[in-house]
């Protein structure tokens, strides 16, 4: 009990102040926990603020457009989230009146909604005694107990989850959850914890063996996959040849440009290159290339090469989702964050 005491403690003392700490509302709840999955909290707590100002309730969420989300959602990644987000807004209006559930084995079968998530939102809003498991409490709890087992292996995850559960008995479950999650944030950090302050240094097994640095275990990732996006910036005066991304890839139904996707650098691959280049905007198309970008993703890395053209016709399929759209317009759409960022700088006349 100590250990668990001694967290609290410390997070009485050092927790952060933010806006879904002072309420019990499952919605509100849900909408942190969801933005904040792979989000750190300063780049999460705007885009927080922002969905809540504009969806003040689950039924203001359930009647959006799934472009209308994505597009407040732009820039922070992982968009499944957000449309997993809709789906399971209209869900809850649908089935349960637009009352937001709060019991964990009713919020485990909501679309986006796994175990840590409804582990939190059930302790938080209705103080039901399940514990979370998210990455600082894996860290805490490798560290101090000594946890080799790798955490994302189906191993790890039994001795993980059995050891939170019997941690968390006897205790106020809102308080214990958000604490060791707090204390896995800012004491107990990936990098650089403050070990010399910390109020369980003393028990714990990672410092006393130096094994700070090492733990917690993780199984080897897979390798990320190298892809090369080609775009093509057509301009006819205020308007823009945008296309919608199709289901099955990365940023799926949010609105790019044209592209050729090449297995290399296109310098590399120039004739097949030029040779689809023309199939697509026609054998007399000039091309200018603007700029570069490199886009990191969980699992893959974009290179983008962005290419003004001229003296272009468009061949693509009718079926390519390809449209003109004015500058206004195309800024009401919801883009990758590549595009976002070249639109904002200048490079297209507005």
């Amino acid at each position: 009990m100590s250990f668990q005491r001694e967290i609290v403690k410390w997070y009485s003392i050092n927790k952060r102040e933010l806006p879904w700490r002072d309420t019990t509302d499952a919605y509100v709840i849900w909408l942190s926990e969801i933005i904040l999955q792979q989000t750190r909290v300063e780049q999460g707590l705007p885009y927080f603020q922002r969905f809540l100002q504009n969806y003040p309730t689950v039924d203001d969420f359930a009647n959006a457009t799934e472009a209308q989300i994505l597009k407040l959602w732009q820039g922070l990644g992982y968009y499944s989230r957000g449309r997993n987000m809709l789906f399971t807004a209209r869900q809850i209006q649908e089935n349960y009146g637009g009352v937001f559930p709060q019991k964990y084995e009713e919020l485990v079968q909501l679309k986006g909604v796994g175990e840590y998530t409804a582990a939190a939102i059930s302790s938080f809003s209705a103080n039901e005694s399940r514990a979370v498991l998210d990455g600082n409490v894996f860290r805490v709890l490798s560290r101090y107990f000594g946890i080799e087992t790798a955490i994302n292996s189906t191993e790890g995850k039994k001795e993980f989850t059995a050891l939170a559960n019997a941690l968390i008995e006897g205790q106020n479950p809102s308080i214990y959850n958000q604490a060791i999650m707090e204390f896995g944030a800012l004491q107990c950090k990936p990098k650089s914890p403050d070990c010399v302050s910390c109020p369980v240094q003393s028990s714990c097994y990672a410092r006393a063996n130096d094994r700070v640095n090492v733990l917690p275990l993780k199984l080897k990732k897979l390798k990320k996959r190298t892809r090369y996006f080609n775009y093509f910036v057509c301009q006819d005066g205020e308007n823009l040849l945008v296309k919608k991304r199709i289901a099955g890839d990365v940023w799926q139904e949010l609105y790019d440009f044209p592209l050729i996707e090449t297995e290399k650098n296109y310098l590399e691959t120039h004739e097949s290159f030029l040779s689809e280049l023309k199939n697509n905007f026609g054998s007399d198309c000039l091309i200018s290339p603007i700029t570069q970008q490199k886009h990191l993703l969980t699992h893959q890395t974009i290179y983008v090469q962005f290419f003004v053209l001229d003296n272009y016709i468009i061949n693509f399929k009718k079926d390519a989702e390809i449209k003109w759209v004015s500058l206004a317009e195309f800024e009401e759409l919801p883009q990758p964050k590549v595009i976002a960022n070249f639109m904002n700088s200048n490079s297209i006349k507005q």
